[in-house]
């Protein structure tokens, strides 16, 4: 009888597996690959360790402008979900209303205030669409704690690094200038016997944020002979094409030996107005300032007096405060600045994988796996 029993038992044993493995989704096969290239960061905390985890109900915002760029997103959290419920809101807004969020375990969109103190005490994990994590700044304790944030950084770092490389090279050659006389059909050689901020080989480029964006834009900047340097909170370790990573209190020192400066910083309490007048005072004359980061993280003012008193060369910014920038800035209409409306990170690629990695996520979230890209809501990122 007994040896009946513990048969019984291994044999329900070996079904309850064999249906837990048929209901287990299977991972897209680009997960891995871009785990790899873009090395994101597995928690070392399993979902189904946490006593809150009882996946149900899961709350999805995809509005008409992100399904459309993004036109298998849905389908791709469908099949991640499973079992579990998955109420996708098509409002238009990337705040759900209470009513809509109202027993949701899970949500995926964009992290707010308003949505965390509308959701249900059970609601244990928030992932971001965004890599940028300060609409969620300053939330009261009770808003964060017990619950689990991810986002989706390091994921448009190719594309990012790419637009900051762009906005070097034409700055360094002149392109904004010869692109105005374009626009005017004039033929004007003037630029080219000016003054010069010449080739880029053998220039110092700093990288402030030595994070996923910042990664790319070294190894760009160093494909192009360029020496770079870098700076992170965390440690002085980086990958081997740096000449130097220091921490953020040599930020000053770093900065004026630099022909070149990149804000890839994310916004937190200690990166606010870190780029001011003293800053740019700072830097080596003739520089190139390049934005991608945040754009609070400078102060416009600022930088508008450097470029005016000649001590910048010029800048590219993706980011300002504000945004928009006001029509009237005069920084619209100096030649030696590009303005772009923060859309650095706006290529296919970018939303390819953050269509991929929400619903990798997902999946791992359902079945109480090891999430991606959590985010240290204390440090902000």
């Amino acid at each position: 009888m007994k040896h009946l029993v513990t048969l019984v038992f291994l044999i329900a044993t070996i079904a309850s597996a064999a249906t837990a493995t048929a209901d287990t989704v299977p991972p897209d096969p680009r997960v891995k690959l871009i785990i790899e290239e873009l090395e994101l960061q597995r928690s070392p905390v399993a979902m189904r360790t946490n006593p809150g985890w009882d996946p149900k109900r899961v709350v999805v915002t995809l509005p008409a402008g992100l399904a459309q760029q993004m036109p298998e997103l849905e389908e791709m959290l469908r099949r991640a979900a499973g079992p579990v419920e998955l109420v996708v809101d098509t409002s238009n807004t990337m705040v759900p209303s209470a009513e809509t969020l109202a027993g949701a375990d899970a949500f995926i969109g964009m992290c707010t205030p308003t949505t965390l103190a509308q959701a249900a005490p059970r609601l244990l994990w928030v992932h971001s669409y965004m890599a940028g994590m300060e609409g969620c700044a300053g939330l009261a304790p009770e808003l964060i704690e017990g619950r689990v944030f991810t986002n989706s950084k390091r994921l448009a770092g190719p594309a990012i690094a790419e637009h900051a490389m762009a906005m070097l090279l034409s700055l360094s050659t002149g392109l904004p200038t010869y692109m105005r006389a374009q626009v005017d059909s004039r033929w004007d050689r003037s630029r080219a016997a000016g003054i010069r901020f010449g080739e880029l080989r053998g220039k110092t480029l700093l990288v402030v944020g030595l994070g996923g964006i910042g990664t790319e834009i070294a190894w760009r900047a160093n494909s192009l002979g360029m020496q770079v340097t870098a700076t992170r909170s965390s440690s002085r370790e980086g990958p081997d094409f740096l000449e130097y990573v220091g921490l953020p209190e040599e930020l000053p020192t770093l900065a004026s030996q630099a022909d070149v400066v990149v804000n890839a910083l994310p916004l937190t309490s200690r990166t606010a107005g870190l780029f001011d007048q003293a800053f740019f005072d700072n830097m080596k004359t003739g520089a190139i300032f390049i934005s991608v980061g945040r754009g609070a993280s400078t102060v416009t003012a600022a930088l508008l007096a450097a470029l005016q008193a000649g001590k910048l060369y010029g800048a590219g910014l993706d980011v300002t405060d504000p945004e928009p920038l006001p029509a009237d800035n005069p920084l619209w209409k100096m030649s030696n600045v590009i303005i772009t409306p923060h859309v650095s990170a706006a290529s296919p690629g970018s939303m390819q994988r953050t269509a991929i990695i929400a619903a990798e996520n997902l999946r791992r979230y359902v079945d109480g796996g090891n999430l991606l890209n959590v985010v240290d809501m204390q440090a902000g990122y």
